[in-house]
């Protein structure tokens, strides 16, 4: 069956995307590597940081999910990791045991401070912007 010019230029749009994305999530890997963090982790940095703004504000776990791209257990060990590095600090809601809360430590802050500059720039420079 021949696939007919709109599916094409669709698919080729798509894959265009799926291009600029792995170039782009590439680039901020290589910047943020010698930082001690990868793209994904600087995702849920970067998050953290404008959902609580002051040090000690929560976020619930479950609000990352759908914005980090990452399935919950991956995200799960992705913030392990994170809470290892001192970078934040989990806790489990009181009023719901199951859920868990996740804040920005100090440490966390300062890093996303430092790197956020890098990784703006390569989004600039990745996306034409």
């Amino acid at each position: 069956m021949a696939v007919n010019t709109v599916e094409a230029g669709l698919e080729e749009r798509w894959r265009d995307i799926l291009s600029v994305h792995a170039r782009t999530m590439c680039e901020i890997d290589r910047v943020l590597h010698p930082h001690g963090l990868g793209a994904s982790d600087f995702e849920v940095l970067d998050i953290l940081a404008a959902e609580s703004p002051a040090e000690g504000d929560l976020c619930r776990v479950q609000n990352l999910v759908g914005r980090v791209h990452l399935s919950q257990s991956a995200l799960s060990r992705l913030i392990g990791r994170l809470e290892k590095d001192g970078l934040v600090e989990r806790s489990v809601c009181a009023e719901d045991r199951r859920g868990v809360w996740v804040a920005l430590t100090q440490k966390g802050r300062d890093l996303h401070a430092e790197v956020l500059p890098l990784q703006r720039d390569v989004l600039a420079r990745m996306l034409g912007a």
